[in-house]
């Protein structure tokens, strides 16, 4: 089983450590296989007292970081305030030996203090953003990001935004299906399009129709190429107009967001049926095997036939399905 370890401390951010309680600890009942080990890690004494007058009984010690294949950093207390040196001493040794670690929102400020995040980018909450980037000029700070995956290290925005690089670990480690099977129990969608600047800009007036009829139209037009005027027609705007509303409403642009519906029903149809390889292309809308192959391979990070093999338990290495699969 995969373990997660989510530290505790005193000041412990309660939203943050919440969040890696409900999508890691919490039982799942709905899946037949073995979900998370989830284990709680004091990274001073056992017991901690968390924001909102809670108490946190920790499972273990920091010893218990070295068997972790995840480890969480909720919120640190404290920006300002260097972390114990046994904690930066795990949490190096740990990442030496492989473990994945997994900061929310100012929980960055003791991957920073490790020095882990030296030479790679990182994104915290945007309150904090100016003050990271000065205190450590060797990490690239992105402060519109939602998360930012590093490959062993994922760092993830204001609080919520957790929630998004939790479902992005599931999703790493189960597939689509079962990441939005998760964010279907927790009420959220599976994937948030843009970054924190959406959240933080001025709530303006809205005019005119919504882009949530439109978007729901192309998803049940994938298989078509759908060129943006288009889509500029579907919503009833001019192309100029309904980029810039698109990108205002949703926080991409229409393009971008397109490819990643493209993708997205790519993988369900790798992992939920044996169909060839040139059909799921088809169907997600690519117009070749190849640039299917390329887009997904950029994107994801492995190829259409190597995600199939890990998130398909209906597809079995026969002869015939290897043959569809080529």
């Amino acid at each position: 089983m995969h373990r997660v370890a989510a530290l505790t401390y005193d000041g412990l951010c309660t939203f943050e450590f919440g969040i890696a309680v409900e999508v890691f600890g919490l039982p799942r009942p709905e899946f037949d296989f073995p979900w998370y080990d989830f284990v709680t890690v004091a990274a001073e004494g056992r017991r901690s007292r968390a924001l909102g007058g809670i108490v946190v009984e920790a499972d273990a010690g920091l010893s218990a970081l070295q068997s972790a294949d995840t480890i969480i950093l909720p919120g640190w207390r404290d920006r300002a305030e260097q972390p114990p040196q046994a904690l930066l001493d795990a949490l190096i040794t740990a990442h030496t030996r492989g473990a994945r670690l997994f900061s929310i929102c100012s929980g960055v400020f003791i991957l920073a203090a490790t020095g882990l995040l030296n030479g790679k980018a990182a994104t915290t909450h945007w309150r904090h953003a100016a003050v990271l980037q000065a205190a450590y000029p060797d990490i690239t700070v992105e402060p519109d990001r939602l998360y930012i995956d590093e490959g062993q290290i994922i760092t993830s925005a204001g609080s919520a935004a957790g929630i998004d690089a939790s479902l992005h670990i599931i999703r790493q480690d189960y597939g689509s299906q079962i990441a939005n099977t998760v964010a279907r129990r927790l009420i959220l969608p599976p994937h948030r399009d843009g970054g924190q600047a959406q959240y933080t800009a001025p709530v303006l007036p809205r005019t005119g129709p919504s882009m949530a009829d439109l978007m729901q139209w192309v998803r049940e037009n994938l298989s078509e190429p759908l060129t943006m005027a288009q889509l500029a027609a579907q919503a009833g705007m001019s192309i100029r107009t309904f980029q810039r509303r698109f990108r205002d409403e949703v926080g991409s642009a229409p393009i971008t967001w397109l490819q990643r519906e493209r993708l997205f029903h790519a993988q369900a149809m790798l992992e939920t049926s044996a169909a060839p390889l040139a059909e799921v292309a088809l169907a997600a809308g690519f117009p070749s095997l190849d640039t299917f192959r390329m887009a997904f391979k950029r994107k994801i990070g492995t190829s259409p036939s190597a995600y199939r093999k890990r998130f398909n338990q209906t597809v079995k290495s026969t002869p015939a399905v290897a043959q569809l699969s080529q």
